[in-house]
């Protein structure tokens, strides 16, 4: 295959190393690769709860949450022009949801829905997500504002689990 047929693979990794957004070379086990790969997978665990929603109104606020995590990856992986994440966007989901079935808190046991399960997945994720970016905090790597919103991800998805689940439910009896 020519240089010129490639245009997935670029062999960059081959040696176990990747790029971050300025330019430096760093092993694919480091920190900050590891944060901004699980971002990812909760990310695409969202891709799966958008797909599976019942209600157009679920599907947008799951997509507007996806979109930002496209930036808090870009923001990780250190690429210029990438805005800090900010942790009040992802209170204001709170908020939201809070409005829209009540202020009662609740362990659940995902399945209620298929695109709550997916939530539920894509929230433990975001909780790995938040272990792996203690040492990056720790270590003055990350910072404070970047934490919290990190650490309160978590608590939207949640938060976004039980709307789905309220919603597909109350379909279900209609």
């Amino acid at each position: 295959m020519s240089d010129k047929e490639i245009w997935i693979t670029t062999r960059g990794g081959d040696s176990g190393t990747t790029s971050l957004g300025d330019g430096t070379r760093v092993g694919k086990d480091h920190p900050r690769v590891e944060l901004y790969g699980t971002i990812d997978e909760c990310q695409a665990a969202l891709g799966l709860a958008r797909a599976t929603a019942c209600a157009p109104e679920l599907s947008e606020s799951i997509l507007k949450l996806e979109t930002s995590l496209y930036g808090v990856m870009g923001y990780l992986a250190l690429f210029p022009r990438q805005k800090e994440p900010d942790p009040e966007t992802l209170d204001a989901v709170v908020l939201n949801v809070k409005n829209i079935v009540g202020t009662r808190f609740q362990f659940v046991r995902p399945g209620d829905s298929l695109s709550g399960a997916a939530l539920h997945l894509a929230r433990t994720i975001s909780r790995r997500a938040e272990r792996l970016a203690v040492p990056l905090l720790r270590d003055g790597e990350l910072s404070e504002q970047t934490f919290a919103y990190i650490n309160r991800l978590s608590d939207a998805i949640y938060a976004l689990s039980l709307w789905t689940d309220h919603v597909c439910r109350n379909q279900d009896k209609a």
